[in-house]
């Protein structure tokens, strides 16, 4: 683990980000809310690509929670069943659908303790949906983040708990809307997890991942 990068070096490093996307934009295709919500819970262990081709055509049928429960937890199957996991998806769609339209009048709320209530929603998924959606400034650490947070200096911690913690204590506050994109495009594709492409890297002068690639 890297020790923690100081403020003008992480500012330098966010700067370069915005530079080179000033509007980074999750991968995960929805159309609203509740479509995003179902499409981040469904992408648990899978890739973006590989869940929207999955929701493709789920959302073209039931884009509502009322439609998503009236095509019943099979017919969710029938969609999604080349994700992993997607029986147990499957039936957390079913019943987030059917606390939406119980609890809160399939509106999809904008706090994070009623976000975490529906079923299949874990804070990652509550913080992307409160990022993306509604645009609050809520950090959601997957691997990605995670391997770039520690490897960098950015944001380093144990756990998941403790670099999202460490993002927004360090990250500024105008970056920390687009943090987690930034970091997680960054990740994605460039920090990898197996020989990361340092050569390529914007940042390569400020990290203090020490077995950089030539």
């Amino acid at each position: 683990m890297a020790k923690q990068l100081p403020y003008p070096v992480i500012h330098e490093i966010f700067s370069r980000f915005q530079i080179a996307e000033p509007e980074p934009k999750g991968e995960l295709e929805h159309t609203n809310a509740f479509t995003l919500v179902v499409a981040v819970a469904l992408s648990a262990q899978a890739t973006d690509a590989g869940v929207n081709k999955a929701t493709r055509g789920l959302f073209a049928v039931a884009d509502t929670p009322e439609k998503m429960l009236a095509l019943g937890e099979e017919g969710v199957i029938e969609h999604v069943k080349t994700i992993g996991l997607f029986r147990n998806k499957a039936k957390n769609v079913i019943k987030l659908s059917q606390k939406l339209v119980d609890e809160f009048g399939s509106v999809v709320p904008s706090s994070r303790a009623a976000l975490q209530s529906l079923p299949g929603v874990g804070r990652k998924t509550a913080n992307v949906v409160l990022n993306m959606w509604f645009g609050h400034p809520a950090q959601a650490v997957d691997t990605h983040i995670f391997r770039l947070g520690n490897r960098s200096g950015i944001a380093p911690g144990k756990d998941v708990d403790a670099v999202e913690r460490a993002i927004e204590d360090h990250i500024p506050v105008e970056f920390q809307h687009h943090a987690h994109h930034w970091m997680i495009l960054h990740g994605r594709y460039t920090c990898v997890a197996r020989k990361p492409k340092c050569n390529a890297c914007l940042i390569r002068d400020l990290c203090q991942f020490e077995d950089k690639t030539e």
